[in-house]
């Protein structure tokens, strides 16, 4: 099988709907259009997003057309998916705002010379009723009731608006209007891009192809990269901060994030696994940092990192460290080390406290309740890989 169709069905795919049939397209050598939808929710992504964009990067790499489709009307009304609650909307101030954010950091995957961005309000807002009611009569409620998340509502005894009914309808009908031949997103997104393909029929065009990616685990390495969770690596953070935290991550994630974000060949990291797994490691931290920076700032992060990792001294300090502002004032280690954005939970801060790997201007402060006063800069550190300088308001 050629290199880039290999890429583009095997790696980093949970599932592909009607795989012959897009191999076949793909080996005739069709041109096909490629559609991501995003609904412009947040300013900043983190590498968790950055899976479905170098999916999207396969497809560009084999000479295909890329459609980045911006959800400008249902971004307004949020996606439920995975949501227990309907969703707050966005402003157009903020989805303007937020695009080209996105933009910007997603040109660190694709090239976005070589993309046309859509936006879903062009062909949404201008629907008149008789439209929407042509769309609604694609679907049964019955049908919408299997979604798994509306299952749980109804379990739960809480509320489905019927403007979430409509969700994956626009998202269907935004096949229809960019005329997709194939949509990637999430596995949480499979239900509303086979809407899409349910849609494409009813219109009288060829169903698009689907192709699910996994979600990406965060540092922690069991929750799902999140910001609320505390366990991503953001794809504009300095490269010290991301060289440090993808080292934290656990061995048996190695693999998986060198597969669903770098650009190496099966070959190249085949090889590289056989490696000591923190050789291994150190390779994925250098890529990573290499493809959100510069190669030569991973360099210098690299050699940083093992200039800090392989002293005998556990204090030797980065030249720049990230910096969180309190007052003056008594808290707690634990309170620290929270502070810090080092841990994701309490629980997790409390052992390794305990386990002597926190420390408070290099002293290792075992106890979780021991009291101290801030009243100056403050040098906090984790293990030998993470620090944090407390700046005092």
């Amino acid at each position: 099988m050629d290199q880039a169709i290999f890429d583009i069905l095997e790696r980093g795919v949970v599932d592909i709907h009607v795989k012959e049939e897009l191999k076949k397209r793909l080996e005739a050598g069709e041109k096909l259009r490629i559609k991501l939808g995003i609904d412009p929710t947040g300013s900043d992504i983190h590498l968790g997003h950055t899976v479905p964009l170098t999916k999207l990067k396969h497809f560009q790499n084999a000479g295909h057309h890329i459609l980045l489709l911006f959800g400008t009307f249902t971004g307004k009304i949020g996606d439920p998916t995975g949501k227990d609650k309907l969703r707050k909307p966005l402003t157009d101030e903020d989805i303007a705002k937020n695009m080209v954010t996105y933009l910007e950091q997603a040109g660190k995957i694709i090239d976005i010379s070589r993309v046309e961005i859509v936006k879903n309000a062009d062909w949404l807002a201008p629907m008149n009723f008789s439209g929407l009611l042509e769309l609604a009569g694609t679907f049964s409620v019955s049908q919408m009731l299997q979604r798994d998340m509306f299952q749980k509502r109804i379990e739960e005894n809480k509320e489905i608006n019927l403007v979430e009914f409509m969700y994956p309808l626009m998202q269907g009908y935004d096949s229809v209007a960019i005329k997709a031949d194939v949509e990637i997103g999430g596995t949480d997104q499979l239900f509303n891009m086979m809407a899409g393909r349910k849609i494409q029929e009813r219109f009288g065009q060829k169903p698009q192809a689907v192709i699910t990616v996994p979600i990406l685990e965060g540092l922690d390495g069991h929750e799902k990269m999140s910001k609320s969770l505390n366990n991503y690596v953001g794809v504009m953070e300095e490269p010290r901060n991301i060289f440090g935290k993808i080292m934290s991550i656990p061995d048996t994630l190695t693999q998986k994030y060198f597969d669903l974000i770098t650009p190496l060949s099966q070959q190249e990291i085949t090889e590289i696994m056989q490696m000591h797994p923190k050789e291994s490691k150190m390779r994925l931290a250098f890529e990573i940092t290499k493809l959100l920076s510069t190669e030569e700032q991973a360099k210098e992060t690299q050699n940083e990192f093992i200039r800090i990792f392989s002293s005998d001294d556990l204090c030797a300090i980065p030249d720049s460290i990230p910096e969180i502002s309190i007052e003056k004032g008594e808290y707690s280690v634990l309170e620290i080390a929270m502070s810090s954005g080092f841990f994701t939970s309490k629980q997790e801060a409390k052992r390794k406290i305990a386990e002597g790997a926190f420390r408070i201007n290099s002293q290792k402060t075992t106890n979780e309740k021991d009291i101290i006063f801030i009243e100056q800069e403050t040098i906090v550190q984790m293990g030998k890989k993470l620090f944090c300088r407390i700046i005092v308001l």
